[in-house]
């Protein structure tokens, strides 16, 4: 006799899902390129010591990856949390007002050019089938056991924020002293226009102007440290 085993089916990600953990890795890529930067310039332009370079940044670089994961992680928590309790209290709406469900789903099609009564008819087959996915659905945009996973949006932010911290620190610490400088600029300046580039493209901006505030902040934030450790 044949035993049949079952495996659980993980449902497919929401394209409102995937983009948060994508703009999860972009924020992170942006904040590890410029935080490290910033700390590189600023104990190179101070000391001309490679492994106290090295150390300065390597610890910046891990430092700020865990805080952009630990922060994303609170941040998708709190919202996957409101999500979770606005799904309790619309199951519980529906248990005690029902007809108020069905009448903002009704006020919903009929907002959006169809009649009264293909709207009543409309949200009548809707709401037989899936009462609570419907009104999720229609009055927060949420896809019934659809939340954003914090533990997706921190390992991006980790693992981003890493990658992109990791470029100036090799160029910094691992070119020959003449390249060193200019090398980091050009690591920060292409990771720039990277990040710039892909938060435009998840976000539907201007790729052009995302790409040039990046550079342009990359540059401010590389001016200002090289002018601390100056001082310093």
């Amino acid at each position: 006799m044949k035993t049949l085993t079952l495996k659980k089916r993980h449902p497919k990600q929401t394209m409102a899902e995937r983009a948060n953990t994508l703009r999860a890795g972009v924020l992170g890529a942006n904040d590890g390129i410029l935080t490290v930067v910033g700390v590189l310039f600023s104990v190179a332009a101070a000391t001309t010591n490679h492994f106290t370079i090295f150390i300065a940044g390597l610890a910046d670089l891990l430092a700020c990856a865990f805080s952009m994961a630990s922060g994303e992680y609170a941040s998708v928590s709190s919202q996957k949390d409101t999500e979770t309790a606005v799904v309790a209290t619309e199951a519980e709406l529906l248990k005690t007002d029902y007809a108020s469900e069905l009448k903002a789903v009704v006020q919903h099609y009929v907002d959006r050019g169809v009649s009264t009564l293909t709207a009543e008819k409309i949200a009548a087959e809707l709401m037989a089938k899936d009462a609570l996915g419907t009104v999720i659905d229609v009055k927060y945009q949420l896809k019934q056991g659809h939340y954003m996973n914090p533990w997706d949006a921190a390992f991006s932010s980790l693992v981003s924020a890493a990658s992109g911290g990791i470029f100036p620190l090799v160029a910094m610490t691992f070119l020959p002293g003449v390249w060193a400088w200019p090398g980091t600029i050009a690591a920060v300046v292409a990771s720039s226009c990277l990040t710039g580039y892909l938060s435009a493209k998840f976000g539907d901006g201007l790729v052009k102007t995302a790409v040039i505030r990046n550079v342009i902040i990359g540059i401010i934030t590389m001016a200002i440290h090289y002018g601390i450790g100056q001082v310093m």
